[in-house]
C-alpha cells in the first residue's frame, strides 16, 4: 500500500472491562501501517473503565451516540428508503427499531469518515455497530465488513441486512463460521475470513518458571470474566465447595464485573457466595486493569472459568500465555483453542464435580501441571498472538480494493 490506509474501528461502549483484544489490535494495526480512527456508540459505566489505557483510548475515540441536530433531520430524511432496503431481508418490529435507533448514528459516521478520508469502516459487533456501519455505506459511505464475536442470536434482529452489503465477514471460530453459513449464509454469502482473538504476549508472559501446589499451602485458583450467569462463577464456587470437603484449602479470585457496573449479576452472585460453605475463600476484584489480571496470574495455582458458553476465550489466552494451568469447558469455539490434556484442561459446562476433580488432578500432579504450564503458553505464542486478527482485517481489506 503506497498510500496509509485509513481505517474506521467502530466498538460499541468502548473502552469496556472486555476491550483490552481491540486496543491491542487497534496498536497492532498501526504497527502494520494503518491510520486508525476509533469510532463508539457511546461511552461504558464508569465502574467498568479499569485499564490503564483507558483514558488515551477514550481520549480518541468519537462517540456517535444520537447524532447532532443536523444528523437527525438527515436520517429522518433518509428513514423511508433504509427502512425499504432492511425489509426486502426482514419484516420485523426488531429490525425496523434497530434502524431508527441506528440512523442519526450513520449520518455522523458517514460524515466524520468524509472528512478524515476513511476508506473502510470495521464494525466490532453485529448488533447496532453493523447497523450503522451498513446504513452509513447505503448513504455514500466507505465500504464496511464485520466481525462476528458470538452466536448471530445474541446480536439482535436484520442480520441478512447487515450483512448483505459487507464488504466481508471475519469470523472468530470455525464454530461461527459453520452456524453463520447455515443460517445467514442461506440468503447472504459475503466473503468470509477466520480471525480469531489473541493476546499480546510480549506482554502477557509468565514472571519465571511457574510453581506448583505443595500440599499444606492454599491452593490459590483465578477467574477473569465478566459476571454474567453464562460465564459458570456459580459452578466454579460450587466446585470449591466440593474441594473443602475432600479436605483441600483453596481460595478463589474472581476479576470482572457485570454489564450495569455492579447492580445486575454481580448481587446475584454475592447471595450465592454468602449461602456457600466457602463465602470467606472467595473475593470479587470488581472490574480491574491487566497489570492486577497478570499479578493474579502469575502467582494462581490454575485459571478456571466455567462457562456454559464461550465463543472462544481471550480470558483463557491470557492464563495460558502467563503459564497458569488453565481449566475451561467444552462450549462453543474453546475446544479450538484448548487441546485437551496438552495445553490446558477441558470438561463440560454445568459441571461442579468435574471441574473439582481437574483442579486436583493439577494440584497432585505436578509433572503435568509444569507440563501445561509450557504447552500452554506455546499454544498461544503459536497460533493466538495479537498480531494476527490485525494481519486478517488488513489483509481482507486489501483483496477487497483490488477485486
Amino acid at each position: 500500500m503506497t498510500e496509509k490506509l485509513k481505517i474506521a474501528i467502530l466498538i460499541p461502549q468502548f473502552p469496556g472491562q472486555t476491550h483490552l483484544f481491540f486496543w491491542n489490535e487497534v496498536k497492532e494495526l498501526e504497527r502494520l501501517g494503518a491510520e486508525v480512527h476509533l469510532f463508539s456508540t457511546r461511552p461504558p459505566p464508569e465502574s467498568l473503565v479499569a485499564h490503564d489505557w483507558s483514558d488515551a483510548a477514550a481520549a480518541r475515540t468519537t462517540y456517535l451516540g444520537l447524532g447532532q441536530g443536523k444528523d437527525k433531520v438527515a436520517a429522518v430524511l433518509r428513514l423511508p428508503g433504509w427502512l425499504r432496503q432492511v425489509r426486502k431481508h426482514e419484516i420485523s418490529a426488531g429490525a425496523q427499531k434497530s434502524v431508527l435507533v441506528s440512523a442519526s448514528a450513520a449520518v455522523a459516521l458517514r460524515k466524520a469518515c468524509s472528512e478524515r478520508a476513511i476508506t473502510h469502516v470495521h464494525a466490532h459487533s453485529a448488533a447496532n455497530s453493523a447497523m450503522i456501519a451498513a446504513l452509513c455505506f447505503l448513504d455514500g459511505g466507505p465500504p464496511y465488513s464485520v466481525t462476528l464475536h458470538g452466536p448471530l442470536v445474541d446480536y439482535g434482529p436484520a442480520q441478512p441486512f447487515k450483512w448483505a452489503h459487507a464488504q466481508f465477514g471475519i469470523m472468530i471460530t470455525k464454530v461461527l463460521e459453520k452456524a453463520f453459513l447455515a443460517t445467514v449464509g442461506r440468503t447472504v454469502r459475503p466473503k468470509l475470513y477466520l480471525g480469531p482473538m489473541g493476546v499480546d504476549t510480549e506482554v502477557y508472559k509468565p514472571n519465571g518458571a511457574y510453581q506448583p501446589w505443595n500440599e499444606g499451602e492454599v491452593l490459590q485458583l483465578f477467574t477473569c470474566a465478566r459476571l454474567n450467569i453464562v460465564k459458570g462463577h456459580h459452578t466454579v464456587v460450587a466446585a470449591l465447595e466440593l474441594l473443602k470437603a475432600s479436605g483441600v484449602k483453596a481460595r478463589l479470585t474472581i476479576a470482572g464485573e457485570d454489564d450495569l457496573g455492579g447492580t445486575g449479576f454481580r448481587k446475584e452472585l454475592e447471595q450465592i457466595i454468602a449461602r456457600s460453605t466457602v463465602s470467606d475463600q472467595v473475593t470479587l476484584l470488581g472490574a480491574v486493569d491487566g497489570a492486577v489480571v497478570r499479578k493474579h496470574l502469575r502467582k494462581s495455582h490454575a485459571y478456571v472459568m466455567a462457562s456454559m458458553h464461550e465463543p472462544l476465550g481471550v480470558a483463557y489466552m491470557e492464563s495460558m500465555a502467563c503459564g497458569c494451568p488453565t481449566i475451561g469447558t467444552n462450549a462453543g469455539g474453546v475446544p479450538e483453542l484448548i487441546n485437551h490434556g496438552e495445553d490446558g484442561l477441558m470438561v463440560e459446562p454445568n459441571n461442579p464435580q468435574a471441574i473439582a476433580d481437574e483442579i486436583l488432578r493439577l494440584a497432585h500432579d505436578k509433572t503435568l501441571a509444569k507440563n501445561l504450564s509450557v504447552a500452554g503458553r506455546e499454544r498461544i505464542v503459536n497460533g493466538f498472538g495479537s498480531n494476527r486478527s490485525a494481519e486478517v482485517l488488513l489483509s481482507a481489506i486489501s483483496a477487497g480494493s483490488v477485486a
